[in-house]
Order: structure tokens, then C-alpha cells, then sequence
């Protein structure tokens, strides 16, 4: 073998074994205290701690327990042992579980890939040890739901996996990469319905996004619906990223969640206010336009930026759909009349499903929502070893 075609075939197979792999802690909005993994697709080798008690074959499960600051682990009906942690390690690379909380008792779900499951602070730490094909499969479907163009799912596929080598430390402490709660990336199953996002996951395998400025990951923010105009990152995180800039969007303005109305009583808009941000209601002149705000273009403030009421602080408080709205008083309440879904800063889900729809690839819909970027592949940097990147960082 050439000596060259060796070290490819080395750097693959170090990245085949070593670094396809991202842990997902799921179920992290539940307390849970007891959970039951079942046989679906595919036998798994069980182990407590590190010992190996057989596989889990058709028809059988086995049944976690939080004991303390250890888990109880059964299989069946007979009790195995106490352990630190227990992990279900495939013996394929399509198999499928069948994961069942007990207590509380709550919807099943069903997950590729292994599992390792310990006592956290509270409850049971349960976490999806997943290839990124697969990790990214669940995401994309999660996310954006089916029925939709292919360069869609490519271009949500890419920005996903740049999300998540972004932020592949943040739950470290917590003993995993990233959770399945959208502060991270709605992950509520494996892919199950949609099989043009399993093709559009292999045709980007791999594939990621670089500022070029600073050659660093972008971040990989996303959203509903821009509304037609999308947001400066400064008005959300306090933050100015170059690449993301706001522009017109005219692709989502017809879609389904482009506009939204909501009345507010002008009792609770003006005790926010007031309450708040010491909102000047003894002048007569602020009383007087309280309740009235235009917004043709996208603002960081309401009313006026002296006042200091952020406009993302009116859309937590009020559950609002975006901070893209105007509002006038109408009788007792106030009348938001808002624009898209979402924080607005990114891609736009429902104008990138318009473009892919118009006939444009998932990098011409990625490059219309982030300025100055670069498409790279792991593949490349393993093999001529560029960059600030190595096997295990993936």
C-alpha cells in the first residue's frame, strides 16, 4: 500500500472509531427516576459499569434505576446489580432502542445508536451515544418536519452540525455534548418518517461552515420565520456578529407563520412597563404614546432606545411570536399586529424551504444567510491536517 494511501486510510479509520460520535442527554425536561430500554432494530451488549451481563435480544428489556448516587440495574424481572453506570453498546451500526420513562411515566421514544445512563444531581442522566449521521437525521426531522425540498434539509443539515461542533463542550460538566432542548437543538427521536432527510444527511456528510474573517465555526443560528426582515444578533444576544447582518428576506412573507395578531389587557402592558423600566408615565407626552409603536424595520427598543425597554424583554414576557411587531391601543387592550417566528437572527427555516422550492442549492441558501462564509469537510482537514482542529474535537 502507498504510503500516502496508508495515512488516509489510518487518519479514516482513527476517525471511523474515534470521533463519529456525539453524546446527547435526552429527556432533559423531565425528572426521571426509572426508565426501561426495549430490543427494536438490532442486539445490544449490556454493561454495569465495566462488566458485561449478555445482550439485549427480541423481546426483552432491561429496567435503569436511580439508587442514590448509583443506578439499579434489572433485566426483566431479575435484579442485576448496583453500579455507577450502565451502558447498552450496539452490536451494529443501524440499531434501534425503544427508550420507556416509568417514573414519571412518559412517552416512548426510540433512539439509534448506544446508551449510557448514570445518577445526575436530581434524576437519571440518560444519554444517546450517537453518530452524527444519525444525531443529525433526528435534529433535521425534529426541527423542520417533513414534507419538504431536499436542498432544504441539506442546508439545515449543514447548519446543525456546525451548531453543534460549535458548542460540542457546553454540557461537559454535565457528562455529555450537547442536550435535546432547544437551547441547543430539538433531538426528539431518531429519524423515522421523512427519508429525504436520511439522503440529504449522507450528501452533506461531513460538510461545515467557516467565517472567514475570523476562521472560526459560524454561529449556526436558525429560526421559524424572519418575518421578512431578519434581526441583527446584537438585538437578541447583545452581541454584533459580522455575518449576520439584517436584510430583507422576501422567501418566507406568504408563508404560514409570516404574521401573527395578539391582544394584550393595556393594564398588564402598562404595569410591565412602568414596573420594569420606570416607564415615564407622569409625562404627558410618553403617556400619551404608551400603548403606540410602528415598526416598519426591525428595532432593538421599544419606543425609543433612551428608554431602554428591550424588545426581546416584551417577547419573553408576553410570550410573544417575535419581536417584529407594531401595536396601537384598541378599547382595553393593546393590538399587536407582529411579524415571523422565532428570534430572527440566521437562517430562516421557512424562506430557506422557499428558495429550495425556487430551485436553489442547500450553499446558495446558506450563503444568503450568512455573509462571508466557507463550506469545509473534516475529511480534508484530517487528511492535510490544517487548522485548529483535531480527530477528537469531532
Amino acid at each position: 500500500m502507498r504510503p500516502i494511501v496508508l495515512l488516509f486510510f489510518l487518519i479514516f479509520m482513527s476517525f471511523s472509531t474515534f470521533g463519529n460520535d456525539i453524546q446527547i442527554g435526552v429527556y432533559r425536561g423531565y425528572n426521571i427516576h426509572r426508565i426501561d430500554f426495549s430490543y427494536n432494530e438490532g442486539s445490544y451488549l449490556i454493561f454495569g459499569d465495566t462488566t458485561a451481563f449478555g445482550a439485549l435480544l427480541p423481546n426483552e428489556f432491561v429496567s435503569i434505576k436511580r439508587v442514590g448516587n448509583s443506578v439499579e440495574l434489572k433485566k426483566g424481572v431479575r435484579t442485576i446489580g448496583t453500579f455507577k453506570k450502565v451502558t447498552l453498546k450496539p452490536t451494529g451500526t443501524e440499531n434501534v432502542l425503544r427508550l420507556r420513562p416509568r417514573s414519571p411515566v412518559l412517552k416512548e421514544r426510540k433512539y439509534n445508536d448506544g446508551f449510557i445512563v448514570f445518577s445526575g444531581t436530581k434524576s437519571l442522566t440518560i444519554v444517546n451515544d450517537v453518530s452524527y449521521k444519525h444525531y443529525l437525521g433526528g435534529v433535521v426531522e425534529s426541527e423542520g418536519g417533513g414534507g419538504k425540498h431536499v436542498e432544504y434539509y441539506k442546508a439545515q443539515a449543514v447548519i446543525s452540525r456546525t451548531y453543534a461542533m460549535k458548542y460540542l463542550k457546553r454540557h461537559q460538566k454535565e457528562g455529555f455534548n450537547l442536550c435535546d432542548q432547544v437551547h441547543c437543538q430539538a433531538y426528539h427521536s431518531k429519524l423515522i418518517y421523512t427519508d429525504d432527510i436520511r439522503k440529504a444527511v449522507n450528501a452533506v456528510d461531513g460538510v461545515y461552515i467557516m467565517d472567514t474573517v475570523s476562521n472560526t465555526l459560524i454561529e449556526g443560528f436558525f429560526h421559524a420565520n424572519c418575518g421578512g426582515q431578519s434581526s441583527s444578533s446584537d438585538y437578541v444576544w447583545k452581541e454584533d456578529i459580522p455575518y449576520l447582518q439584517p436584510f430583507k428576506d422576501t422567501f418566507c412573507i406568504y408563508t404560514r407563520q409570516a404574521t401573527w395578531e395578539k391582544r394584550i389587557p393595556k393594564i398588564e402592558w402598562r404595569k410591565f412597563l412602568v414596573n420594569n423600566y420606570f416607564y415615564p408615565i407622569e409625562d404627558s407626552l410618553y403617556r400619551s404614546i404608551m400603548y403606540t409603536f410602528e415598526q416598519e424595520d426591525r428595532k432593538a427598543f421599544y419606543i425609543s432606545p433612551h428608554l431602554g425597554i428591550p424588545l426581546r424583554d416584551l417577547r419573553y414576557h408576553f410570550k410573544l411570536r417575535s419581536t417584529y411587531f407594531s401595536c396601537t391601543p384598541d378599547g382595553q387592550d393593546v393590538l399587536l399586529k407582529g411579524k415571523g417566528f422565532g428570534h430572527g437572527v440566521g437562517l430562516c427555516q421557512e424562506g430557506a424551504m422557499g428558495m429550495a422550492n425556487k430551485g436553489l442549492n442547500y450553499q446558495q441558501i446558506l450563503s444568503f444567510y450568512f455573509e462571508g462564509i466557507e463550506f469545509r469537510h473534516y475529511f480534508e482537514k484530517l487528511f492535510f491536517n490544517q487548522g485548529p482542529y483535531k480527530v477528537g474535537d469531532f
